[in-house]
């Protein structure tokens, strides 16, 4: 059995950038993927958005990462040749009666300590973007794009580095809590076992975070939370963006409501709307299509009949269902659970991506690691 000083479970954005936080602190680091690749589910099938953390509850930890990690975000893009627009975002009010919605964003934004948003008249924000149609905008100079692949490259090469290793097609079936440490049994895709002695365990294996938790022999069970599931699909329109700026509507139930969002080439994509599953799955329904027209025509009017295409969906991992309020990250250290070194990360659904420098530097603090 080899023994080592820290195992991650995951390999998506916020797990990398947690094994790069520990390797560079001295910690020697193995993550355990089981996909054949870094960043497969979740960290690649999103927005690809740098949020500038405006609508979570001021001193949430989705705000408090957010707002820090869009910082680190930035510096670490430009730092590290990673391609990344600082776009800007309007979030628009279709009709007077949203104003008031708007309002309260920017309210909220700015206790959260985003505090560079304008109001913009329906004639300022037209001027902006001459495709749009809206009774009133607020500008986030601050939200941005990201080449969210580059970002995940650059993680893994820093933490390769610094020392941390990867074990990729292979899964924690088990792990046993001991007076040593975390005993962790892994199975690779030989279906051959294998068994890692560790001091410390991080658990940010997203989708399957619940599953490994309750693989831990000897983890309080209570201390697991529910997980709900929402789908969001994504329709692309072919050729270049009408708009230069994200598009945002005042946010609906379980989401930001269906928005349009560029990549680096200048392209649109529409979404994620919110669909409620049982299970993953990544089909997207070409009939969703409908209510997507009739959600972005409410700020585009011109969108052309039969100009969305069915592109790709993700899924959220959320711990709030149907007509619950929104729930906050859930990132567990050993104080919490008072179960040895484990850090369980439940949860992370957007601004995951964003905030995931913050992460992993609030997860290296729980473990009292000095970055």
């Amino acid at each position: 059995m080899q023994t080592v000083d820290c195992v991650v479970a995951g390999a998506g954005v916020v797990g990398l950038a947690i094994a790069r936080a520990l390797a560079l602190s001295g910690r020697e680091v193995v993550v355990v993927e089981q996909a054949d690749a870094i960043g497969t589910v979740t960290s690649s099938r999103n927005s690809e958005v740098i949020h500038a953390g405006l609508y979570y509850a001021p001193g949430s930890l989705k705000a408090r990462l957010c707002v820090e990690g869009r910082r680190l975000l930035y510096a670490y893009c430009a730092g590290h040749a990673v391609a990344h627009a600082r776009t800007g975002k309007l979030i628009v009010a279709s009709e007077p009666s949203q104003i008031d919605g708007l309002r309260k964003i920017e309210a909220n934004a700015r206790r959260c300590g985003v505090d560079d948003l304008r109001f913009l008249t329906r004639g300022e924000a037209e001027s902006l973007e001459p495709a749009l149609a809206c009774a009133g905008a607020l500008l986030s100079p601050s939200t941005g794009i990201v080449d969210s692949h580059a970002l995940m490259l650059a993680l893994r090469g820093d933490a390769e580095a610094a020392g941390a290793s990867f074990a990729l097609l292979t899964t924690v079936v088990g792990a046993a809590i001991e007076a040593g440490g975390i005993r962790i049994e892994t199975r690779d895709a030989n279906g051959e076992t294998f068994a890692l002695e560790a001091d410390t365990f991080v658990n940010a294996a997203g989708l399957d975070a619940q599953a490994v938790a309750r693989r831990i022999d000897g983890f309080p069970g209570n201390l697991i939370p529910r997980q709900w599931l929402a789908r969001g699909s994504y329709f692309a329109l072919p050729g270049r963006s009408p708009f230069s700026r994200l598009i945002y509507p005042v946010p609906v139930e379980g989401g930001l409501g269906v928005h349009l969002t560029l990549d680096l080439s200048g392209s649109a994509r529409f979404g994620p709307d919110v669909e409620w599953i049982e299970r993953v799955d990544y089909t997207v329904d070409p009939g969703r299509g409908a209510a997507f027209y009739e959600a972005i025509r409410r700020y585009w009017p011109d969108l052309a009949d039969g100009a969305l295409q069915p592109a790709y969906a993700g899924v959220r991992p959320k711990l709030s269902g149907p007509g619950q309020a929104a729930a906050d990250f859930m990132i567990q250290g050993p104080a919490d659970h008072g179960a040895g070194r484990i850090v369980n990360l439940f949860g992370i659904e957007s601004p995951g991506l964003t905030a995931s420098l913050a992460i992993a530097d609030h997860v290296a603090e729980l473990l009292h690691t000095r970055l």
